[in-house]
């Protein structure tokens, strides 16, 4: 405040001798000094010939009149000096304050002295000085304040995603994060949170049901086995009865030997992502590859399947995974389709892909399920139902292939009226 003040006079001193000088030949000089005088709380003197002709009437304690002495030896010096203009500063021996005094010399016989203070004396500022004090404690008590309520409003949430962290790494997922905050970030973050627990909650729960239902598909078959073994084994007389035993044998080692392949398929394909090789394929000729392998469910299971396309159809794939995901929907299609036995392969081509649909006559799928058959061994009903072929891993392993292609995929699906897969590979562009 001090050195602003004294920043402030010099400046105001410097200005009045310009006006000083600028006036100085006018009619109406004495009111235009007693007014600057009055305006910049200064003391202005002209003496001419020796003598004091003029002297500004706005007396305050800046100015140095009176004290005879102390003036006199300024005004004096500076005369004799035969300089146009000089600043002294002294100090004012009856308020003991630091003073500036300007000497102008206006002409050979005439001389301008301004004196200014450089510290504030008034009584103003003094009470300046104690209400900056109140305004600057009652500023910090006000920040403090509103700095905590700040803080709690912030921190309040924190301390919630906190917990819910917490539960969420304890493995405790009934729970849900109330967004108790109008930060737009925060409220981000607990939605992220919510999100993620749901996910890992849904994952969590395909984890007990894959375990669940892994285990039934080897419990099952491995049961059957040693029941089998140990009745042939005491049947060792009636051979066909034996025959009969080892086959059933043999078909539900097939089945763990499908069931591990599966496994160990699904896990090859999420580790290999990227390692595509594609080719160019006919498409027509694949699938009629394919459904020759269900000869014997025709022959033996009176099963139908409709595919009339008869024209190539040549893609650009990875044809052994494509292979597969035909297969499997083939495979998800017998398990599920009505008591006619039907499953429809149809292929349509557009101008922009070609699509693959395979349909059964099933009792279809529940909307709300239809965005979750694609997670492993999920199961409409909870109750785990053995499949006639394939293991549950099918359409995970549908869904991981055609997400590597980057084709896209879907299910549609009318209850008892069937459930349609699709797939939709685009068309090579011409060169």
């Amino acid at each position: 405040m001090d050195d602003y003040y004294e920043w402030s006079k010099k400046r105001d001193l410097n200005e009045t001798t310009n006006n000083i000088l600028k006036n100085y030949n006018n009619n109406d000089l004495e009111s235009t000094l007693n007014m600057i005088a009055y305006e910049k709380e200064m003391c202005i003197e002209i003496i001419r010939k020796g003598d004091s002709s003029f002297l500004s009437s706005s007396f305050n304690r800046g100015c140095m009149i009176g004290d005879k002495k102390s003036s006199r030896n300024y005004q004096y010096q500076f005369i004799e000096s035969g300089l146009e203009k000089n600043t002294y500063a002294i100090t004012n021996p009856n308020f003991k304050n630091k003073m500036l005094i300007s000497g102008l010399k206006l002409d050979h016989q005439t001389y301008a002295f301004i004196t200014t203070s450089l510290e504030p004396l008034d009584a103003t500022t003094k009470i300046l000085g104690i209400q900056l004090i109140y305004v600057t404690f009652l500023v910090l008590l006000l920040s403090c304040f509103i700095a905590y309520f700040i803080s709690k409003k912030i921190s309040a949430p924190i301390i919630e995603l906190n917990k819910g962290a917490s539960n969420i790494s304890n493995g405790n997922y009934n729970f849900e994060l109330c967004e108790k905050t109008d930060i737009a970030e925060i409220k981000e973050l607990f939605n992220t949170l919510n999100h993620a627990k749901n996910e890992l909650s849904k994952t969590e729960e395909l984890r007990r049901d894959l375990m669940a239902n892994v285990s039934h598909d080897l419990k099952t078959p491995l049961t059957m086995i040693k029941a089998y073994a140990e009745m042939t084994r005491d049947l060792s007389t009636n051979k066909e009865k034996q025959k009969q035993n080892l086959n059933i044998i043999i078909e539900e080692t097939d089945r763990l030997t499908i069931l591990v392949n599966d496994i160990l398929e699904l896990s090859k394909i999420q580790s290999t992502i990227g390692t595509l090789k594609k080719e160019d394929t006919d498409l027509t000729k694949l699938i009629h590859q394919i459904l020759k392998r269900y000869d014997i469910l025709k022959e033996t299971e009176n099963y139908h399947f409709v595919f009339e396309e008869t024209k190539p159809v040549i893609v650009s794939i990875d044809k052994k995974r494509i292979e597969q995901v035909i297969y499997n929907l083939i495979n998800n299609a017998i398990n599920y389709t009505g008591d006619d036995h039907t499953i429809w392969i149809d292929l349509t081509k557009t101008t922009n892909a070609t699509r693959i649909e395979i349909r059964d006559s099933g009792k279809g799928i529940n909307e709300k399920d239809l965005p979750y058959i694609w997670d492993k061994y999920y199961k409409n009903e909870k109750k785990h139902i053995r499949n006639v072929i394939g293991t549950g891993l099918g359409l995970s392993i549908v869904k991981n292939i055609l997400e590597e292609h980057n084709f896209q995929y879907g299910v549609t699906s009318k209850k008892n009226k069937g459930t349609t897969f699709y797939f939709e590979i685009p068309n090579k562009k011409p060169i």
